[in-house]
């Protein structure tokens, strides 16, 4: 089975209207991003995956998620609306700023709507992950078994703090809570060495490689670090949608050796990259198959 662990919520149900078609130049070198889809086009983008974990990020000052225009009030609703449309290949993640009142209870609800896990950007939602705030939330999470993914590494919104990001974050949240189980999106980039052993030294702590394939040599740095240090077995596919679609991250991972003719350098082994498109990411988060 093929999971991709991390796709944002389509903006639209139905085609985007040209006046509202809102496209980026700045998130990937090779093409602009559109950022406004369509659930056909995030069919479209899944086709190589069997199941999807689809969320929104809630955001309260949109300047800091430029592009993704989800009002907190929505943002949870779309995406359950969005998983029950297809709910054999999707699973849906809540999202919340943990330290806005009423954080739990909107947690409540979403878990009644079936959304199964959560997705956090400190940096986007301008929170402090490592306030006690956020960490009542973990507790939450942990005692209700709903694993996190976290927005990690770079970002190129300027009002988005990247100390809310480092990876060394998450070694900290989770000595607190080794219960809890945590994604790392983007392997951390550009500091995927501090991802690869925070993920190493902590059972239920693992990492995505979305959009690292966007950079050759931060791929391969990446997960040759994985391969050294022994932790490739926890890195989990996913796409980053609306950035990438499933297949080009499956082909992306391929290309790692590729700039490596003519040296020396070590290459990644076929096998360790089939081994991250074949995760079971659902068995390593404590999720079900969607039946």
């Amino acid at each position: 089975m093929i999971v991709d662990v991390h796709a944002h919520t389509p903006t639209h149900r139905d085609a985007v209207p040209d006046d509202e078609r809102q496209v980026y130049t700045n998130w990937r070198n090779d093409r602009p991003v559109v950022t406004t889809n369509s659930w056909a086009d995030y069919n479209e983008a899944m086709a190589a995956a069997d199941v999807s974990i689809v969320f929104n990020i809630a955001v309260d000052d949109p300047l800091t998620l430029t592009g993704l225009p989800y009002p907190p009030e929505r943002c949870n609703d779309a995406t359950a609306e969005f998983v029950k449309d297809s709910p054999t290949r999707r699973i849906g993640f809540l999202s919340v700023n943990p330290t806005r009142p009423g954080a739990l209870d909107e947690a409540d609800r979403c878990r009644e709507l079936g959304l199964v896990g959560v997705k956090l950007g400190p940096n986007y939602q301008n929170f402090d992950p490592l306030g006690e705030p956020a960490f009542a939330f973990y507790e939450y999470c942990e005692r209700h078994q709903l694993p996190i993914l976290f927005h990690s590494g770079a970002s190129p919104i300027r009002a988005a703090p990247l100390r809310y990001t480092h990876p060394l974050v998450t070694d900290e949240i989770a000595l607190r809570h080794p219960d809890l189980k945590i994604v790392m999106a983007h392997m951390g980039h550009p500091w995927s060495r501090e991802t690869v052993v925070t993920i190493r030294k902590h059972p239920n702590v693992y990492a995505d490689v979305s959009s690292i394939y966007l950079r050759p040599w931060v791929l391969y740095q990446s997960l040759v670090n994985a391969v050294e240090w022994g932790a490739a077995g926890k890195l989990l596919l996913g796409s980053d949608f609306p950035i990438a679609n499933t297949g080009e991250a499956i082909a992306g991972l391929h290309t790692v050796n590729d700039m490596l003719a003519g040296t020396n350098l070590p290459k990644v082994p076929a096998e360790i990259i089939d081994g991250i498109v074949h995760a079971d990411a659902l068995g390593a988060l404590g999720l079900e198959v969607p039946a």
